[in-house]
């Protein structure tokens, strides 16, 4: 996912807040995230895929902080929902901060594509390839979590009830999910986008993933870790079960963050600098 880190001097706050708050402005926060997603496309196969399987990696032990936290709770107790997502934030914090690339956050991407400052083939190769990665992070955490013996117990009572209850979930319910999570999780990037240091992105990160946990959306590389740690501890559903949540969450998920609100800000932030010919120096692709 793009990360808020070295960007050009032009994205850089262009003068003092009249307001005191020392953030970029959302125009400012626009530019670097389409800086951003420019360098992700440039990325080496070997980095892209080693930043990918930390990033699943990463949002599984957020999940799994979120099923330690919820076990013994009454999981339609709103207080404790709000707790499990502030647990599960652990995720996204460890993204950014630490520094991976997440597919859902790679949605933001859009705002260069559109742009034309990357190719469609570049933009679909990288979301490829951070997917599978995050997959396999996932998968990984989720046998290694089953082997430690954590998930004896009612943790892994709790852990088959929250696969079953994914799976369970219809075609609509689970794209209609995804497309508010991702929605949330990319707003939640953006702000990080706005922040000028690591206590600001962690705080900039907390609510908006708390309230997707709160409200029970749906997160495609939560759900590569959620559904198989069930399916290891004996959930039924198999196989199918986590294709058939997997593939409307994660069409839900490329809506809500790449038209939701990549576009969306294009439209606000970027689309008049670009009809007035501010980026022409940026160069422009076509594929590729």
């Amino acid at each position: 996912m793009p990360t808020p880190d070295a960007v050009p001097k032009e994205c850089m706050p262009s003068g003092p807040n009249p307001t005191g708050i020392e953030a970029y402005k959302p125009a400012e926060i626009a530019r670097r995230i389409q800086a951003a997603g420019v360098d992700k496309v440039g990325l080496g196969m070997v980095q892209m895929t080693a930043l990918s399987l930390l990033a699943g990696a990463f949002i599984a032990f957020g999940a799994a902080f979120y099923t330690g936290v919820m076990t013994g709770v009454d999981a339609g107790f709103g207080p404790a929902r709000l707790l499990g997502g502030a647990a599960f934030s652990l995720g996204l914090i460890l993204v950014v901060v630490g520094g991976a690339e997440l597919f859902t956050g790679n949605a933001l991407m859009v705002m260069a594509w559109v742009d034309r400052r990357i190719g469609t083939a570049a933009m679909l190769r990288a979301w490829l390839i951070v997917y599978l990665g995050n997959l396999a992070g996932a998968l990984g955490m989720a046998v290694l979590v089953s082997l430690s013996g954590t998930l004896d117990g009612p943790a892994g009572a709790l852990a088959v009830s929250i696969a079953e209850a994914k799976m369970a979930l219809s075609p609509l319910e689970a794209f209609v999910r995804g497309i508010l999570c991702n929605a949330l999780v990319c707003l939640a990037v953006w702000l990080t986008f706005a922040a000028q240091s690591v206590a600001g992105k962690i705080l900039a990160i907390l609510w908006p993933i708390t309230a997707f946990v709160a409200l029970g959306y749906e997160h495609s590389v939560a759900n590569m870790y959620l559904i198989p740690v069930g399916l290891l501890n004996g959930a039924e559903g198999g196989l199918a079960g986590l294709v058939a949540n997997l593939v409307p969450v994660t069409l839900g998920n490329i809506i809500g963050g790449a038209g939701g609100v990549a576009l969306s800000y294009w439209a606000a932030y970027r689309r008049s600098a670009v009809e007035a010919g501010a980026d022409t120096a940026s160069g422009n692709v076509t594929d590729g």
